[in-house]
């Protein structure tokens, strides 16, 4: 049976985590507000699942770069979020005296310890904003509360990202796989490099408010950073940490070559199915007219937003709202963000452009399966 998830749950999200390996589309956005699939932005994902499962109170802890968030969200009109109590929250960086930005997770969740400690709702979902995925949290949530666990960690049985394992010792942000007994965590491994599949951590976690009230003081209190590492992970035995196995559709964002990956395998009919099959996922609306497609044009297996013009040839392309070919232009294997244009009879293959970026007339730009081109916010070329 449906337990009325309304007061069940608060959602917290972090939408910085794992900026430090997308340095090239993070330099005025953070992870969250990511464009992708042509019409989203990253964080759409995980607030319109909370919201289909009747999450209404969501933060946002920010720790840097969130103009594009604040502008992206709004209100929260489009998610059905605008509410006196509970709604979308985006809590910017507090002030401190020394002012600097939070660590970890402990010192972000410390500063919002009053804010907690007045909700009334009994659990806290935790999630990072680096995964596009259509996901049941009452499922999870269900979960969590038949087993009587004190933490559930969501993970995945997959492969440790090649990019993450590069970047295993510089830990800006930490990654994690599970040792799983039955359902029970009974280890957590702290940037792991082994090869093969292993119950790799999603960064989706419930726990009871009030026990996370009372860990995040203790902990801070020590001066630790990381709530995986120094809170779990250290008391491993003699906490209750259970593991949900999610075996959906989840595309995950590590490094540009992902980012690039993750929208290509999306022109694939099973995969779109798959990340949109399920409840709607909600973005922020723009009053575009449809895309127009000139006489002579030629498109084929592209993902397109309203508001482009096609006069030329676009083929296995993502596009964003917005954006324009010119004649005679050639577009192949591309992801062209909002308002890119490409003008007359340029070429451009295997290029990513960020937002309001020209290709000049002529131009030609190649990159390659392994290795795309990359053309910054508001460049011309």
């Amino acid at each position: 049976s449906m337990i009325n998830s309304k007061a069940e749950a608060l959602g917290i999200i972090f939408p910085n985590s794992y900026d430090s390996l997308v340095p090239e589309l993070v330099t005025e956005r953070l992870m969250a507000s990511i464009p992708f699939a042509s019409r989203y932005r990253m964080c759409d994902f995980m607030i319109s699942s909370m919201v289909h499962c009747g999450i209404d109170n969501i933060s946002i802890l920010v720790r840097k770069n969130y103009h594009s968030l604040m502008d992206h969200l709004g209100s929260g009109r489009e998610w059905d979020l605008t509410r006196k109590n509970g709604g979308l929250n985006i809590v910017p960086p507090y002030a401190q005296k020394q002012v600097k930005m939070y660590e970890g997770r402990i010192e972000a969740l410390e500063s919002i310890r009053g804010y907690l400690k007045k909700q009334n709702e009994k659990y806290v979902i935790m999630t990072d904003s680096n995964v596009a995925v259509n996901f049941d949290f009452n499922d999870l949530l269900h979960a969590h509360m038949a087993s009587g666990a004190d933490a559930t960690v969501v993970y995945r049985k997959q492969e440790i990202p090649d990019s993450l394992i590069r970047k295993s010792t510089e830990t800006v942000d930490m990654y994690y796989a599970l040792g799983i007994n039955g359902d029970h965590v009974s280890k957590i491994y702290v940037n792991p490099t082994e090869k093969g599949k292993m119950n790799f951590c999603l960064n989706i976690y419930v726990m009871e408010r009030e026990r996370l009230i009372r860990m995040i003081d203790d902990a801070y209190v020590h001066g630790y950073t990381n709530f995986v590492r120094d809170i779990l992970e250290r008391q491993i035995e003699h906490l209750d940490v259970r593991g949900y196995c999610y075996d959906g559709y989840v595309a995950q964002i590590h490094d540009m070559k992902s980012y690039f990956e993750e929208n290509m395998k999306l022109l694939q009919e099973e995969n779109l199915n798959a990340l949109f099959s399920g409840n709607q996922i909600y973005t922020k609306i723009r009053d575009d007219n449809p895309t127009r497609y000139i006489n002579g044009s030629k498109a084929k297996n592209i993902m397109v937003a309203d508001g482009c013009v096609i006069e030329g040839e676009v083929e296995n392309s993502v596009l964003f709202r917005g954006v324009r070919i010119g004649k005679g232009a050639k577009v192949k294997n591309c992801v062209l963000m909002q308002d890119t244009v490409v003008e007359d009879n340029a070429s451009v293959e295997y290029v990513i452009t960020d937002k309001d970026v020209t290709i000049t007339e002529g131009k030609s730009l190649t990159g390659n399966d392994s290795f795309q081109v990359f053309v910054a916010k508001g460049q011309t070329v």
